[in-house]
């Protein structure tokens, strides 16, 4: 009886300790995922050459500062109120980020689903001012830096507009009178948290979608003037930084040139290393992108 005794106790103390440390090593890891690092597959090639369909890539959250919010609210659809631990640099032209889809169900309103992501390179960061000249990405009227894939705009730029279909030519803000397209784009100020803005025809037609994110509510254009509560809108100090994101992959990317600018709260990381690369057609393992730094 004292032997049988001795060994439920011992099995009761091994339970419990396996219990102890399965529940450090899951909290930990939800931590990890959560704070640290998470890992993505790429399913299509708007990225390629620097990220190809099937490889799987580690994101460094802490680079950014890990986004803190009610996560079962947020996979239930609902708004969230979101705070950034403070990260160890700011995201910078040219880094490879990835973000929430900011329109999932409509390029007419700005939302965050959890389960839909992108993965695109920052051309333009709060504070410059963009354009497209000939399919080349300017910053701040500097034509002797690059920003994003150099060889593609290259290519884009001796493209006819014959040669490219009317969606992939046209592009945000769908307005006639500006005329924007892929090969002529802007000049398009990329706001900082802070700026103040007059809301003429032009702003009122690139920003109206960020005003209505910030203010959580419907806005409408009459008389080439914004309207918010049937009074008119006729300057915005924005609360919130904003990004310009384009696929390495020039004539096939849906990014800012369509979809307009992303706001900071959808950042999920800074993209780091290709830990994984399978071929979505053959299933191989291709062994020289492993541990791939993202550049």
């Amino acid at each position: 009886m004292k032997n049988r005794q001795q060994t439920i106790r011992k099995i009761g103390r091994i339970a419990l300790n396996v219990f102890y440390y399965s529940s450090i090593v899951l909290f930990s890891f939800i931590l990890l995922r959560v704070f640290v690092l998470s890992s993505f597959k790429i399913p299509t090639d708007s990225m390629q050459r620097t990220i190809i369909p099937g490889d799987y890539v580690l994101v460094n959250k802490l680079a950014y500062g890990a986004r803190i919010f009610d996560l079962f609210d947020a996979v239930d659809g609902k708004d969230v109120k979101i705070r950034r631990a403070p990260g160890y640099t700011n995201v910078k032209n040219n880094d490879v980020v990835v973000f929430h889809i900011p329109h999932p169900n409509s390029w007419d309103k700005i939302e965050m689903n959890m389960s839909k992501y992108f993965i695109k390179r920052c051309i333009g960061i709060p504070g410059d001012t963009l354009q497209i000249i000939n399919g080349f990405y300017v910053i701040n009227s500097d034509t002797t830096k690059h920003y994003g894939n150099i060889s593609a705009e290259r290519m884009l730029s001796k493209t006819t507009k014959e040669a490219l279909p009317e969606g992939v030519y046209r592009t945000f803000p769908w307005d006639a009178t500006l005329d924007w397209n892929i090969k002529d784009f802007g000049p398009l100020y990329i706001p900082a948290k802070g700026d103040r803005m007059k809301l003429n025809r032009t702003n009122a037609l690139l920003y109206k979608k960020m005003i209505e994110w910030e203010k959580e509510t419907p806005l409408k254009i009459e008389n080439d003037t914004l309207w918010h509560n049937e009074k008119p809108l006729l300057t915005y100090t924005f609360t919130h930084n904003y990004y310009f994101m384009g696929g390495d992959k020039v004539e096939n990317s849906q990014d800012s040139r369509y979809w307009g600018l992303l706001p900071d709260e959808l950042i999920v990381g800074k993209a780091w290393m290709i830990w994984k690369s399978i071929d979505p057609y053959s299933k191989k393992i291709r062994r020289k992108r492993i541990l791939k730094r993202i550049m």
